[in-house]
């Protein structure tokens, strides 16, 4: 047997007559670039100032200035599999900071080893050291419309007004995807209609008189929230749906501190929705408001969506569902015409 081939080549893990194999333990520790860095769990506290030797690929690898500072000593080094298991013999506890990619070359490398059946592998633990909470990859979306906006040469033109009539779009396709309860689009649409919310807060904060950011959306639709629902953050009892109305109008009307029922509606909306939701208003406030005793198509459809609204039928969503099935009706005609 050559003395150079691997078969003869003593290995680390293998140890002296009569002595103990002590493969040792290699843990992998993730973070989440969304968590600032430094909030580390407390399991990985310990595990990193107990380890016999911690590892990191990156130089700059956001959490290193922390770990150095908590007194934790961080080599930087990208160690092959084998070189890793070797690096745990006699019992040894490794910890392998990971970058952003979760190092999938090493544990491959490990997997294979382990695949051998020959080499007596060290115990290996992924260990989440960060987390993302449900709402973190918005964060990631920000960042994107950050760059997007400095640097994409239509992008850093848009405007609010430019924009308009695409979030009209994807609003309308939003509830197109609802209307057909296709799942996927669904989703994709729901992401449409929050790149609009996105991109309308970051071209507001170059705004130069009255610049506001996505955080101060978002902070403004959560206090406004927690206000409109006393019941739920407050003091206030709700047990049906009725009654969450009640106090949602009641608070709302304290806020907006209107002159009339008919504030706040917007007049660019689709005819039947503008003319429900006058009706709607009207209803609320118990005014009995006659319809206008005038003849023509337009006064036969504001009828219509009085009438479809009083018995809790949206009138625009009706049309839609008929106007589908006319189009339904279109297409069968035309594909027997063919025929």
């Amino acid at each position: 047997m050559n003395a150079n081939s691997p078969e003869a080549t003593p290995r680390p893990e293998q140890d002296a007559p009569g002595t103990a194999a002590t493969p040792g333990r290699i843990v992998l520790l993730t973070t989440s670039h969304r968590v600032a860095p430094g909030l580390l769990s407390w399991p990985a506290w310990q595990a990193l100032h107990a380890a016999d030797q911690v590892l990191c690929a990156d130089g700059t690898h956001p959490q290193l200035p922390y770990l150095r500072e908590a007194g934790i000593t961080v080599d930087e080094a990208s160690p092959a599999a084998q070189e890793l298991v070797d690096a745990c013999a006699g019992g040894r506890t490794v910890v392998v900071v990971a970058t952003g990619e979760g190092e999938p070359a090493l544990t491959d490398g490990l997997a294979r080893l382990a695949g051998t059946g020959r080499v007596d592998m060290p115990e290996l633990e992924l260990l989440p050291a960060s987390y993302d909470l449900p709402g973190a990859r918005l964060l990631d979306l920000v960042q994107v419309m950050d760059r997007i906006r400095a640097e994409c040469p239509w992008s850093s033109r848009q405007t609010h007004k430019g924009l308009a009539k695409y979030g009209i779009e994807e609003a309308y396709e939003l509830v197109e995807a609802i209307e057909e309860g296709d799942r996927d689009e669904l989703r994709e649409e729901l992401g449409d209609v929050l790149l609009q919310v996105v991109f309308h807060a970051r071209i507001a904060e170059e705004d130069l008189e009255a610049p506001f950011s996505i955080d101060d959306v978002a902070g403004g639709i959560v206090a406004k929230l927690i206000h409109r629902h006393p019941h739920v953050f407050g003091d206030e009892t709700a047990t049906t749906p009725e009654e969450v109305k009640e106090h949602w109008l009641r608070t709302k009307a304290v806020e907006k501190q209107r002159t009339s029922v008919t504030e706040g509606i917007p007049l660019g909306q689709p005819g039947l929705a503008l003319a429900a939701k006058l009706a709607s208003r009207a209803r609320t406030a118990n005014l009995d408001i006659p319809l206008p005793p005038v003849e023509g198509i337009g006064y036969d459809l504001l009828a219509l969506a009085v009438r479809a609204e009083s018995e809790g039928v949206d009138p625009e969503a009706a049309l839609r569902a008929a106007a589908r099935a006319y189009r339904d009706a279109i297409r069968e005609t035309e594909g027997g015409d063919r025929a």
